[in-house]
């Protein structure tokens, strides 16, 4: 996690919600010729093209490397499928291209000491600064003609602090002497400076690509240069019961916990478990604890900059006192298509269709076939998980598998419908026998997809769970592909 995590979620979301086509792209290798920032900053640029594409799929990186000093294992097979035409590669529309431009050292240099000499006594103080700012350049290039495009480019710097402290005490009694040397060195790393500037640079350069306001995105409050550093004083101040109390009322809040008046104790399993969905679906190191990061992903919600520039709590008495307002459980089930219209589908067309939850649940997804035919196609034999994360685009069917578990398809004319459903705890150990069937399979006893959405209701409560349906229509299909339509199903 870094400074700009909240960031990158929000391009994420806000490409979603624009419906941005998904856009094939690579990269060249971000060199630095000053031999002073040992980073591996090409992975970093992976790494946030990935971030900004988990709900929006607004990016898909082609992975293949033409020098052959750093071809590993994977690109030598893909050279000899390539040549024995076993294999496509898929041209990029993109590609990313940059270097660390400058780095310079020491650029401010503050040193202050003091020394104090007797007869018995030496004493001596010191204290030190130094900043070193790195610079990136990063450009967007058109792949089919290998030119930069005017305009998508990002240039920011970021300075890097190195400060120390020293004390040397000196005493002698008699013939004997001692002394003390006590020191405290701060410096900030490379690396850490790096994959901010990566990141910062990688939303801009995908805001003017898709022509958003990704400016809204990097005025957060918890980019604020004294956010960490102000929560982890907080963090400090408070006890450890302290914390678990706040901590929980947030999860209570979020929907991870079920809102009690009894506070459970620190360590408790239900405690564990859903700190443990929560660090999943904020992409924390999963460790079931209430660490500063937990501490500080939960609380930023409830601090904001005040008139006079100061971070200030807000709400935490009613945060502590679970006063909260609770958060709704919802689900976000699009279709993927590249058409226009996407509630219209000639018979024979393949439909792609995503869903996403606000946090981690137990989901089921269902297609309606113009048949009448009801068939569950999530989870399945490939996914027999229900549970997933939060924030996290489930792809129906997944298209990115070469031999997905089901394909749909728009059978013959008329209305087909997807439904999903999402809920905090297992549904199917409370449903009747006949709703528990195997995937891919018709299930009967069930007249319509309102039908099953109040079994889940009856079986884990109507505020336990969220749910959404898509419907289109089926038109008939063109002379040319009605052949090739054939009498394909909606579900195969």
């Amino acid at each position: 996690m870094s400074s700009f995590s909240d960031s990158l979620v929000c391009m994420d979301r806000m490409m979603r919600d624009a419906e941005v086509p998904t856009t094939l792209i690579t990269s060249k290798y971000i060199p630095d010729f000053s031999g002073r920032v040992p980073v591996a900053a090409k992975e970093m640029v992976i790494t946030a093209l990935s971030q900004m594409s988990r709900q929006s799929n607004a990016f898909r990186y082609v992975d293949f490397e033409v020098d052959i000093a750093r071809q590993d294992t994977v690109q030598n097979l893909t050279t000899i499928l390539l040549n024995n035409n076993q294999m496509e590669l898929q041209r990029p529309a993109l590609y990313v291209s940059g270097a660390i431009s400058f780095v310079d050292q020491n650029v401010l240099s503050n040193r202050h000491s003091a020394g104090l000499s007797g007869a018995r006594i030496e004493a001596g103080y010191d204290r030190s600064r130094a900043a070193t700012i790195i610079g990136l350049e990063m450009h967007l290039g058109d792949f089919r003609t290998r030119t930069l495009i005017p305009g998508l480019d990002s240039a920011n710097e970021v300075i890097m602090g190195t400060s120390g402290q020293g004390l040397d005490l000196a005493g002698r009694i008699g013939t004997y002497g001692v002394q003390f040397n006590v020191g405290r060195d701060l410096v900030q790393g490379s690396g850490a400076a790096m994959r901010t500037l990566v990141e910062l640079a990688a939303i801009e350069l995908a805001g003017k690509w898709t022509h958003l306001p990704y400016w809204r995105c990097l005025t957060l409050d918890n980019t604020h240069p004294e956010f960490q550093r102000q929560l982890r004083v907080w963090y400090d101040e408070g006890d450890r019961t302290t914390r678990s109390r706040m901590v929980q009322r947030y999860l209570a809040s979020r929907g991870y916990l079920a809102a009690s008046e009894t506070a459970l104790p620190p360590g408790h399993a239900l405690l564990r478990e859903a700190v443990g969905r929560f660090q999943a679906d904020v992409g924390a190191v999963v460790t079931g604890e209430i660490d500063f990061p937990v501490y500080e992903r939960a609380l930023r919600d409830f601090v904001a900059v005040g008139e006079d520039g100061q971070l200030a709590r807000v709400g935490w008495a009613e945060l502590s006192a679970g006063q909260t307002k609770i958060e709704p459980f919802t689900i976000d089930l699009q279709i993927e298509n590249t058409s226009r219209d996407r509630t219209a589908f000639e018979a024979g067309t393949h439909i792609f269709a995503s869903a996403t939850i606000s946090r981690a649940a137990h989901l089921f997804c269902y297609i309606n076939d113009a048949n009448g035919n009801i068939v569950k196609i999530q989870p399945n034999m490939l996914s027999p998980e229900s549970l997933v994360s939060a924030n996290q685009a489930i792809r129906l069917p997944d298209w990115m598998v070469p031999y997905p578990a089901f394909v749909l398809t728009a059978g013959a004319k008329g209305s087909e419908a997807l439904m999903c459903v999402a809920t905090n705890e297992d549904p199917m150990l409370k449903m009747p026998p006949e709703l528990n069937v195997p995937a891919l399979t018709r299930m009967q006893g069930v007249a319509s997809l309102q039908a099953l959405r109040e079994q889940f209701e009856a079986a884990v409560g109507a505020g336990n769970m969220a749910a959404q349906t898509l419907e289109w229509r089926i038109l008939p299909a063109r002379p040319a592909a009605a052949a090739a339509a054939g009498k394909n199903g909606a579900a195969q």
